[in-house]
This record gives structure tokens, sequence and C-alpha cells, in this order.
């Protein structure tokens, strides 16, 4: 009876050890998935010479769907993928995020904003479209620079962001960071 208290009691201090390394996890998991997501469907869309729309749905949606082209009229987008964050993941700010245009990430919006990019009317929210050229722009035609950041509720430095350039579709991550007491996002 000793061997199996001692067991349990050995079982539950791993366990409660572990469990920060297993929330670390999930928010390097929802990091890559985003940007992996991301870059992936950029790369499809210039190899394909097709549209793709990206949207971001809170707490931890990402929809992907393809837009393909037609004249006069192109036809409505057609959903190709959704990818889910782990549960305890979302996109949300967090007090305490840098919010000067200095110190957000490539100087793209105020840290106030979990979604940052321009509305499309074509799927009626905020989103991403990459266009065969690269480039990332609105439905109007305008280069669209976004932002997105990514974390768990409560815990400031699991925070990670994900900028994308409108006019390259250049995708860049970033990992919040306490340095000498003040907050600073560093590129990854």
């Amino acid at each position: 009876m000793a061997v199996v208290a001692i067991s349990f009691t050995v079982a539950g201090i791993t366990f409660m050890s572990l469990m920060p390394l297993l929330k670390q996890g999930h928010v390097d998991q929802a990091y890559a998935t985003t940007l992996a997501t991301l870059r992936n469907y950029r790369e499809l869309s210039v190899a394909e010479r097709k549209r793709y729309i990206l949207t971001f749905t809170a707490p931890g949606t990402i929809t992907v769907q393809r837009w393909d082209f037609a004249l006069p009229v192109s036809p409505a987008p057609v959903q190709v993928a959704t990818f889910t964050l782990p549960s305890d993941i979302q996109f949300a700010v967090q007090a305490g995020f840098p919010n000067t245009a200095t110190t957000t990430p490539d100087g793209f919006g105020n840290g106030g904003t979990a979604l940052g990019m321009s509305a499309c009317a074509v799927v009626a929210q905020n989103c991403l479209i990459f266009f065969p050229d690269g480039s990332v722009q609105d439905d109007l035609g305008n280069f669209n620079n976004g932002i997105l950041y990514v974390t768990r509720p409560g815990d400031l430095y699991s925070s990670r962001s994900v900028t994308v350039f409108g006019s390259t579709g250049r995708v860049r991550g970033w990992r919040l960071y306490n340095k000498a007491g003040v907050n600073t996002w560093v590129k990854q």
C-alpha cells in the first residue's frame, strides 16, 4: 500500500510539473498553425494562380476560401479548409501589449485589436486575400497589411503575433518578451 501511495504521489508531482510545458505547447502549436496557414496559402495562391481568402474568427478559427476569377463577375468563394486553435488559445489582446506605432510588430495597429486588417465585403468580415502576384489585398484591390495576436488569456508572455505585408505578402512571426522591465515584441 505504501508503494502505491508513493507511486500516486510521484505521478501527481510529475503531472503538475508538466502542466506548464503542455500549456506552452498549445501556444506554440497555435502560433505554428497560424503562421504555416498564412505562408502555405500565399504560396498556393502564387503557384496555382488563384485567390485565397483567409478569415480569422475569435476565439480561434481560421477559415480558408478559394475565390476563382471570372469576367464579368467572379463566382462566390468556396471554402477549402478550416483550422481550429487549441481551446485555451485565442485571437485576443491583453493588457500590457505595446501600443504605439514604434512598439507594435512592424508598426501595424495599436496593440488594442486582436485582428487588425481591412474588412472584405465578399465575406462580410475582416480578411486577408492572397493574390497570384503574392500580394495581400482587400476585395477592392487595396493592399492590406494585417496583424493578429495569438495568446492564452491571463498569460501575457505566452503571446505571439503574426504580421502580413500587403504589397509583398511577406509573413513574419513575433513573440512578446519582458526586456529590462519593458514589454517588447521580438521577431522570431
